[in-house]
């Protein structure tokens, strides 16, 4: 069951392992050493959770608008877009309001009721946590009952 290796194969391979090991070794402490970046920490994406009915393409499209998009970055506490500087907070807030104005395509009708958005400031991503709430949806109702009366009683001869 002993595979036959000469010596200076083995040699070889389990140089060429210890360079390889090392090397990744020596990648993972160059990386791990780096204080911060210098430009600060570009938004990595948007998650979205908990929709059922809204499309999520138009909850991060309200995301977006706040400034969590691409070419944004985090520095700080400052979330830096390509038009303006805000501060995070505000921005997250922001975010929570344009996300609760997302409505059922084709309607206007918008069942968002609490929205979390979460951002974390090493990684750049960006989790909005939704619940879609249809009992706060307000429903007009028109009474054509009224109408009809109106108009059949001017169909009647006297």
């Amino acid at each position: 069951m002993f595979i036959k290796i000469r010596r200076d194969t083995l040699i070889i391979l389990i140089l060429a392992f210890v360079l390889i090991l090392s090397g990744r070794a020596m990648t993972y402490v160059a990386f791990a050493s780096s204080d911060s970046v210098e430009d600060g920490v570009p938004i990595a994406g948007v998650m979205v959770k908990g929709n059922d009915i809204i499309p999520t393409s138009s909850i991060k499209a309200n995301v977006y608008a706040a400034g969590f998009r691409e070419g944004s970055y985090i520095k700080g506490n400052t979330l830096i877009t390509s038009q303006r500087q805000l501060l995070l907070s505000d921005a997250i807030q922001n975010a929570q309001e344009f996300v609760k104005q997302s409505t059922i395509p084709g309607t206007s009708i918008a069942p968002i009721n609490v929205v979390d958005v979460q951002v974390d400031s090493t990684t750049g991503n960006v989790v909005v946590n939704v619940v879609e709430d249809f009992s706060v949806i307000k429903v007009k109702v028109q009474n054509h009952t009224t109408s009809n009366a109106t108009s059949a009683s001017a169909n009647v001869e006297k």
